[in-house]
């Protein structure tokens, strides 16, 4: 009889354990948090689809890699033709050529991203629709890929220093905060058009003319110390002015440290990721409806 019962008491046992444990997956309602502990849970599928943007940019091209060399590059030679040697803008004492393409290499990691990050969601509907995972990891993975553009672009700026005899300041071991600060805003902006192509298909039609005038609202062909304060210090309500603006004072020691205008675009930056995160967040549940 002892025996007969510690055999029941075995079965139930294995049968507790094999219990399947099953997962239920609510939309949420109105504002929730942003629940960031499930993007580091899945920082390996962020990793994959950074790698997966990397390949297939630059999948089945004759110049590969070599992109990421030729956009700043050329846009630096037309701007040193046009605005350096026919209209005279003033470089701050510094090369015009170098000038520029200081600027024109972080502005290209910022626009690239802002671009890969707004359409990534379109791009990825068929993921969207499949599996369940933080859609964060999607936008993001499209401004980190261009981290690799930048350092190949990276090269052939400090290439150029050395040809005109530019070296690099003490100044410099703060250029990635402002690396930094360029990942934030692209990708504060990034969540923000992301979630809005979602909806509304005529968005990356947009993108174009957005990223064409910030660039020129950006001062990348011209210094910002053409403007008098308090204007100057204003001017960093656009995040990439602090941007520029620090990469030319930790790269090339010029006189125009960020001072006020990086506090003013750290504080913008800040904004655009915190507000266009939420707003991705409310949003997130209609994607594989819409998608």
């Amino acid at each position: 009889m002892s025996a007969m019962s510690e055999v029941t008491s075995q079965d139930s046992d294995q049968s507790a354990s094999t219990k399947l444990v099953h997962t239920r997956l609510e939309p949420s309602r109105g504002w929730v948090s942003l629940q960031l502990q499930e993007v580091w849970a899945y920082r390996e599928l962020l990793y994959f689809l950074t790698w997966r943007d990397v390949k297939v940019r630059y999948k089945q091209t004759i110049l590969g890699a070599a992109w990421a060399i030729i956009q700043p590059f050329f846009t630096m030679v037309v701007f040193s033709i046009f605005f350096g040697r026919l209209a005279q803008i003033p470089s701050d004492g510094i090369p015009y050529p170098i000038f520029s393409y200081a600027a024109l290499v972080p502005w290209t990691f910022f626009a690239n991203g802002l671009t890969q990050s707004s359409n990534s969601l379109v791009m990825s509907s068929n993921l969207i629709k499949k599996i369940y995972f933080p859609r964060l990891v999607i936008p993001m993975s499209g401004v980190i890929s261009g981290i690799v553009d930048f350092m190949l672009a990276f090269v052939v700026l400090f290439g150029m220093m050395l040809v005109y005899g530019i070296f690099p300041t003490v100044n410099i071991v703060f250029l990635p905060l402002f690396l930094l600060l360029a990942f934030v805003t692209a990708l504060g902006v990034g969540l923000w058009l992301s979630a809005m192509n979602v909806q509304f298909r005529d968005v990356r039609y947009t993108i174009p003319f957005l990223t064409q005038f910030w660039l020129f609202a950006t001062p990348i062909a011209y210094p910002s110390t053409l403007l008098d304060q308090p204007w100057r210090t204003l001017y960093g309500i656009n995040p990439m002015t602090g941007v520029v603006e620090g990469f030319r004072w930790a790269l090339l020691g010029t006189d125009t440290a960020p001072g006020p205008i990086i506090i003013v675009s750290t504080l913008t930056s800040l904004l655009l990721l915190l507000s266009g995160a939420f707003y991705f967040r409310r949003m997130e549940k209609t994607f594989a409806d819409v998608v």
